[in-house]
């Protein structure tokens, strides 16, 4: 009797943790380096369970400033333990690209995140990977695969402390002796997207057109000859050590900087010039063929996109402990309201509105009313970026 007993129980629980070891098996042959979605990736559970399994996440050219990209890396990594590798924090697009072509396998960037330009430009290092959300990001901004995505925008500001005997309100006006050896901007505009579309706002404001940057190189090197503008990289380290006071900069990085640098008693604002709106093309992310941690760079892109109005963040998130990977990802707030709520233009947001559940941005960072809005095609884009190729050196003296 009790021989039988216990070989009844033992089939009896050899049945009941069937299902269990069949769905292990089966997550266990999912390649996450080509699963295409979320279905074909298992679902979120078993993305979740192989991105843990992965443990890390490779980010590059991402400052935690940037967007509210802080608020992101925190939460990712506090709800799913996933350590994030962060580097080159105040790198390019260009620099992107290159990493994912030269850095060594186990460095290799998960995610690329840069401007639209230099996706398209290299699409053949991009794997395809459609979000959950995929059809509510416009089709002007994404490749019909799924190589790539737009994901948020912004607009071209001036960037300066309160402080300054005289406060700058337009591009025009940068050229007045008062802002001698103050005047930066982000880098070769050749290979940063922010750059960029820097040189088209001073294009706009010289009278120019974005079919024609040549007004906007002359002003850089009109600046450059007067000493206005500084050859210094606009970034948080430089601006620190004094080596400019204004910079040119995306309106979603003003909540962040503001903030940051009133902690150490630098009181910034950010205003729109007022002889130049320019708003740029969406900034895209795409995972790399070459992605070293290929579930956890999906599920990466799952929470950037993904729309929960009423989420925790990481500094209100609960324990998770014992939770599954799906309960765990729908309790989270949304990545698009995370960059609203860093002062970005959404690439979900008319999807969103139309759902009732698109947050409301912060305006209060923003000085200025804009006038006629600007925003350059990927062909403009393409045929500056050119120019500046062989105008660039010339403007810094090269």
């Amino acid at each position: 009797m009790r021989k039988h007993f216990i070989l009844g129980t033992v089939a009896a629980i050899a049945v009941a943790i069937l299902p269990a070891v069949s769905a292990e098996a089966s997550s266990a042959a999912i390649n996450y380096a080509t699963c295409t979605s979320l279905a074909t990736c298992g679902g979120m559970d078993a993305l979740v369970a192989a991105a843990q399994k992965e443990g890390t996440l490779n980010i590059d050219t991402v400052p935690r400033n940037w967007a509210n990209y802080g608020a992101l890396i925190d939460l990712y990594t506090k709800a799913f333990g996933i350590k994030i590798n962060s580097t080159n924090p105040d790198g390019s697009s260009a620099d992107e690209i290159n990493a994912i072509k030269t850095a060594p396998a186990s460095k290799k960037p998960d995610m690329y995140d840069g401007g639209i330009t230099f996706a398209t430009g290299n699409e053949g290092l991009f794997t395809d990977y459609k979000v959950a959300t995929f059809n509510d990001i416009p089709a002007t901004y994404k490749n019909p695969d799924g190589l790539w995505a737009s994901n948020y925008a912004g607009e071209i500001v001036l960037e300066y402390p309160t402080n300054l005997p005289k406060l700058p309100t337009s591009i025009a006006g940068l050229s007045d002796a008062a802002f001698k050896g103050m005047v930066a901007i982000a880098g070769d505009p050749s290979s940063a997207q922010q750059s960029l579309m820097s040189v088209f706002a001073v294009n706009q404001a010289a009278g120019g057109t974005p079919a024609d940057i040549t007004k906007g190189v002359n002003w850089f090197q009109t600046m450059k000859t007067s000493g206005n503008f500084v050859t210094v990289r606009a970034t948080p380290a430089n601006f620190a050590a004094g080596a400019y006071k204004i910079s040119f900069n995306w309106s979603f990085n003003c909540p962040g900087d503001i903030t940051a640098s009133k902690a150490t008693g630098v009181n910034l604002q950010c205003a729109v010039p007022t002889d130049s709106h320019l708003v740029g093309t969406p900034y895209v992310a795409a995972i790399p063929k070459s992605a070293p941690h290929p579930a956890a760079a999906r599920l990466w892109e799952e929470l950037l996109y993904s729309q929960n109005n009423k989420g925790f963040l990481a500094e209100t998130l609960p324990s998770t402990k014992g939770k599954s990977g799906s309960v765990i990802f729908k309790s989270l707030m949304g990545g698009q309201n995370i960059w609203v709520s860093g002062g970005a233009a959404v690439t979900e947001s008319a999807a969103m509105a139309k759902k009732g559940v698109l947050n409301n941005p912060p305006t209060q960072f923003i000085i200025n009313t804009p006038g006629t809005t600007v925003t350059p095609t990927p062909d403009q884009q393409t045929a500056a970026k050119a120019v500046l190729t062989t105008q660039w050196p010339t403007v810094l003296g090269n």
